[in-house]
């Protein structure tokens, strides 16, 4: 049986999850499924040693001497993209590598390298949510979807911050043997074989961690449990005990969006949750998160993760499990 062949690119300051992620997804999946062996192969531009932003070193081979079919080439992300995208050289060798690859991948800030190189242009992509702004703005031909875990456009697939990695090379595992074998894998890792909704959400459900202001890290851990209470800016600002023009400034400050983008971003995360592991109708998810109605909740799938609710059951349910 001819095995798999997954070139993952790395450069001096790459992250190191970015890299070891997506390889012990490939290496458990060969392990552990009654599959070809992915042949997994870390190179960089010039071969030898590289060390990562954490300060660990990997062996790597150099580009140049990769011949041949690739079946998945993963480009990693990492600390000095400006320098790694600048690099003609290392840009000139993921143009090449991406010619002889089924399939072109990035994660995290690796989205940066990929775009040099020309191969985003007029698709669609995603990178860590603090950088795609500036993705977007350097490369204007590429269509950047800020809350997505990964995106697959054709056969590039571009992922979020550093673990979205996972999540990306558990799916080309499901688009190789099935989402059962993906599922096994991520009972091998102990992960989640998808996580519900985008990555704004990790950011949002994860801003009372962060947030400096008390009365603020309070309404992010209430908001959660009441998602069928009055979670208007004045009920939220009325609970923090600030005025509402006071309560929308801090807010926006702290968290970096808006109090009800905010408050759809959890609603999001909960009705995913729902759809992903219940069989509760329709009617009965969008009362429980807040969203009122099917309709209204329908409307925020399509807006936030260009989906349906229906659609994104049929794909994560637990009816396809």
């Amino acid at each position: 049986m001819i095995e798999p062949r997954i070139v993952i690119v790395g450069f001096p300051s790459v992250q190191i999850l970015d890299v070891t992620g997506p390889l012990e997804v490939f290496s458990t999946a060969s392990r552990f499924l009654p599959i070809p062996r992915y042949a997994t192969q870390l190179v960089s531009t010039d071969g030898g040693p590289v060390r990562s932003t954490s300060g660990l070193e990997f062996a790597t081979g150099p580009m140049n001497e990769v011949v041949g079919d690739i079946d998945t080439l993963v480009v990693a992300g990492g600390r000095d993209m400006d320098e790694a995208a600048g690099d003609p050289e290392l840009v000139d060798s993921i143009r090449r590598l991406a010619s002889l690859s089924r399939r072109v991948t990035s994660v995290c800030s690796g989205a940066f390298l990929l775009a040099a190189a020309g191969l985003l242009d007029g698709r669609r992509a995603t990178t860590h949510w603090a950088e795609c702004e500036t993705l977007g703005h350097a490369y204007p031909k590429v269509s950047v979807e800020p809350d997505a875990i990964y995106v697959q456009d054709g056969n590039v697939w571009t992922s979020a911050g550093v673990t979205a990695g996972i999540d990306m090379a558990l799916a080309l595992v499901a688009d190789d043997h099935g989402r059962t074998a993906a599922a096994t894998v991520a009972r091998r890792l102990v992960v989640y074989l998808r996580r519900s909704g985008g990555q704004g959400q990790f950011s949002a459900l994860l801003a009372d961690q962060s947030a400096n202001d008390e009365p603020i890290r309070d309404v992010l851990a209430w908001v959660p449990d009441n998602l069928t209470a009055d979670l208007s800016i004045s009920a939220m600002a009325t609970h923090a005990h600030l005025s509402e023009r006071q309560f929308s400034r801090v807010f926006k400050s702290e968290v970096g969006i808006t109090p009800a983008e905010h408050v759809e971003a959890v609603r999001m995360e909960a009705a995913c949750r729902l759809l992903e592991t219940t069989l509760m109708a329709m009617e009965e998810i969008a009362r429980a998160c807040g969203f009122g109605t099917p309709e209204t909740m329908n409307r925020a799938f399509r807006r936030r993760l260009n989906t349906t609710p229906g659609n994104h059951r049929d794909h994560f349910g637990a009816a396809t499990t």
